[in-house]
């Protein structure tokens, strides 16, 4: 062979290695975006580079290969759908309150399908693997949670709070429990002029 062939034969190579790599690299994106959804953007955001947060969801994906995650008997997830739907009626009363019970009902039903619930930068990147398209939603309503804790939500920030956690305890349940209506508001006036008709 003449040293001419030898460099296009050394090039060709170089440029089909260069394109299996990129394929494969494509293909990993592809699938970790089709996996993560937002959550794959958000990690984008947070990290200092698009390489490290795909490291980081590849690191979630290996931590969330060794939970022991267990699907609800029929029983349980009717037990969590009385239980939530319970939630949605005292709101009307106590939406301060209902939002707390609301958080701890979430933290019941992710522990028991096999989640951590400890720190909740932890527990949202373990969520995050299946459950990633509803992680918005619990990172607002525990925003808000929080809000009100300090005294600073009112009743609409806590009635979507409540909606929120609701997105992530029926994707954990796997069905919505008490369809799609939001929880109802009473309004002293609304009282005032039904007694009056």
């Amino acid at each position: 062979m003449s040293p001419t062939q030898v460099v296009v034969i050394v090039i060709v190579v170089v440029v089909v290695a260069a394109l299996v790599a990129f394929a494969v690299v494509a293909n990993r994106r592809r699938a970790l975006r089709q996996r993560f959804g937002p959550e794959y953007d958000r990690a984008v955001q947070e990290q200092d580079s698009r390489g490290a947060a795909e490291r980081e969801l590849r690191e979630r994906e290996r931590r969330h290969a060794e939970l022991e995650l267990t699907p609800l008997s029929p029983e349980s997830r009717a037990r969590y759908a009385a239980a939530w739907e319970d939630l949605q009626v005292r709101f009307v009363d106590s939406p301060a309150e209902t939002v707390g019970d609301a958080d701890e009902l979430v933290g019941r039903l992710i522990a028991e399908r096999g989640y951590p619930t400890g720190d909740f930068s932890d527990q949202i990147a373990h969520l995050s693997v299946e459950h990633a398209r509803t992680l918005t939603h619990y990172r607002d309503a525990h925003e808000i949670r929080q809000r009100n804790e300090r005294g600073e939500a009112g009743t609409e920030d806590l009635r979507q709070a409540l909606v929120h956690y609701r997105a992530l305890f029926a994707d954990l349940l796997g069905e919505d429990p008490v369809g799609q209506r939001a929880p109802e508001q009473r309004h002293p006036d609304s009282e005032h002029d039904a007694t009056s008709r």
